[in-house]
């Protein structure tokens, strides 16, 4: 603490004057300093809080992962030029702050609504979590840009040093899954679940929701079209009316019936088939599209459909969701 002195009266032995001076000026200098550093930055010397590394990634059909932000852990005695984390040296509230921002460019001639799944990975490759986004309506020739989070990730998750586009989808905007909390002009919104699959056998739901004023009837089964990378017609596929011929576990695979959705009310249906490969040539279709019913708008989705050898997929009617 700076203590006043009693005053004494100045002589030439006791207080030479510049000096004086010059010790003041420079003690207003450092007070000054002091008081203009802007409020929120971070001290000199210190570590910003998450550090963006570019990423020079080929990409996949159009979509590209261009950089990768990783949070700032403990400080390492040994600097590398790789940066790299791992989720047991963040406190961050469960989420473990790593993000990755991609790219994605149409270069074909019609307006698509694209899905991209990004894996984080590992120094050796391995993949350590990942995320999906979706961009829609993006017209010929346009690139949009986005970042997919890593959320919460394990403590014993090894470091992350990088990111990869894993997977893109593109269908027609017209005929995209509507966006969630929206319904679609038609007044029913058609959408699948993450599926089942178990001893080769694959189950996906399909949900059709009346979002709209009025009733919506149904009587049967959706109308389903298997197509390829191209999203062209898919041949020598039989699409069976109920999954008899495949399963008969399947609940609610019985006889057609009218259903009467009144607004706010849903049906179900189910896609069922085996992955088994024998002779002849495997089968994997990479889009769906679906119709509710004869007629009605198609809705494509990107589900990856593996028939293995098997060359049939059933399908069984709808049937009103119990309340």
């Amino acid at each position: 603490m700076h203590r006043r002195t009693p005053f004494r009266p100045a002589t030439p032995r006791t207080l030479p004057l510049l000096p004086a001076l010059a010790a003041t000026t420079l003690l207003l200098t450092a007070l000054t300093a002091c008081g203009t550093e802007e409020a929120g930055a971070p001290a000199k010397g210190s570590a910003s809080a998450s550090t963006r590394t570019p990423i020079d990634d080929p990409g996949k059909d159009g979509a590209r992962v261009t950089s990768l932000t990783l949070p700032n852990a403990s400080p390492s005695p040994t600097p590398t030029r790789r940066h790299s984390v791992t989720a047991d040296h963040l406190d961050l509230g469960g989420d473990s702050g790593i993000s990755a921002a991609y790219e994605i460019t149409n270069s074909g001639t019609e307006t698509l609504t694209y899905t991209v799944t990004l894996t984080f990975t590992s120094e050796d490759g391995g993949a350590m979590g990942g995320g999906t986004a979706t961009e829609r309506d993006v017209a010929p020739g346009k690139t949009v840009r986005g970042s997919v989070r890593a959320g919460a990730l394990p403590p014993t998750t090894p470091r992350i040093t990088g990111a990869e586009v894993s997977e893109v989808a593109a269908v027609p905007a017209a005929e995209a899954q509507a966006a969630p909390g929206t319904c679609p002009s038609s007044g029913v919104r058609v959408g699948t679940d993450k599926g089942d699959a178990a001893m080769g056998l694959r189950v996906v739901g399909l949900h059709l929701d009346n979002c709209g004023t009025r009733d919506y009837q149904v009587e049967g089964y959706p109308v389903l079209q298997l197509l390829d990378d191209s999203r062209e017609p898919i041949e020598n596929v039989a699409i069976l009316r109920g999954s008899r011929e495949i399963t008969t576990g399947i609940t609610g695979d019985g006889p057609p019936r009218p259903v009467t959705l009144k607004p706010g009310e849903s049906a179900t249906a189910s896609l069922v088939w085996r992955n088994l490969t024998e002779m002849g040539t495997p089968v994997t279709a990479p889009y769906a599209r679906v119709r509710a019913k004869a007629g009605a708008a198609p809705v494509m989705f990107p589900e990856h459909i593996d028939l293995g050898t098997t060359g049939k997929l059933g399908v069984t009617p709808w049937a009103k969701t119990a309340r």
